[in-house]
């Protein structure tokens, strides 16, 4: 099976030894996104519901640089670093899928890096991947 990676330029850089996704087959595997600024590199200040939206541009963007998008999702894990945070960022991730949503997973955290409150990761079906690098 060839295997490539994903690199988008409009999403914040890895922080560390791995892609932000990984196109292997049919499936592309996208790494956790945390609230980070692409364009400052940094958290993104607010609460939850502002964090979530910037984790899900983010995955959108790798999304895009591999030529898919939200709606080629077909799981999510959401980590949160506290359960009380739960409405709040399931209502800002209803914002951005939509029916037939993905299967999901929501857990709790004890921490994130940079002290982000959430970082989401995904599954999307694609085409079959380019050789080399994207």
């Amino acid at each position: 099976m060839t295997r490539s990676t994903v690199t988008a330029p409009s999403a914040p850089a890895a922080i560390g030894p791995y892609a932000q996704a990984v196109h292997a087959g049919g499936t592309l595997l996208l790494s956790g996104q945390t609230p980070i600024d692409p364009a400052t590199g940094r958290l993104v200040d607010g609460d939850v519901t502002v964090q979530t939206r910037r984790v899900l541009a983010n995955l959108a963007a790798v999304l895009d640089a591999a030529g898919a998008g939200l709606d080629d999702v077909v799981k999510v894990n959401v980590y949160l670093t506290s359960m009380d945070d739960f409405a709040a960022m399931n209502a800002a991730y209803a914002e951005a899928f939509s029916a037939p949503f993905p299967a999901r997973t929501t857990v709790a955290v004890a921490g994130l890096p940079l002290g982000a409150r959430v970082e989401i990761e995904a599954v999307a079906t694609v085409g079959a991947p380019a050789p080399g690098p994207r």
